[in-house]
């Protein structure tokens, strides 16, 4: 059984390139597995889980986080511009 998935082609510069080469446990190892290894920071919140949340009435927010973005808008000016 033969299974098709669907790709992306992306750019990368050379120092980039040689250090997921080099996150390679084996040469028969993706750069996709590589990729999907590792952890990234700051994931955050998906779009799909916001909407999830939305749809449960639940707030996916923290009431810090809630706090934080108050603030945030609190002290938020109209850029200047002539």
């Amino acid at each position: 059984m033969v299974v098709y998935m669907a790709t992306k082609t992306i750019s990368l510069e050379i120092e980039a390139y040689e250090k997921l080469r080099r996150a390679k446990r084996s040469p028969r190892e993706s750069f996709s597995e590589v990729v999907l290894r590792a952890t990234i920071p700051g994931g955050g919140v998906s779009g799909r889980e916001l909407l999830a949340g939305f749809d449960a009435s639940e707030s996916v927010f923290s009431e810090a986080a809630l706090d934080a973005i108050d603030a945030l808008n609190a002290n938020d000016a109209p850029p200047d511009i002539p």
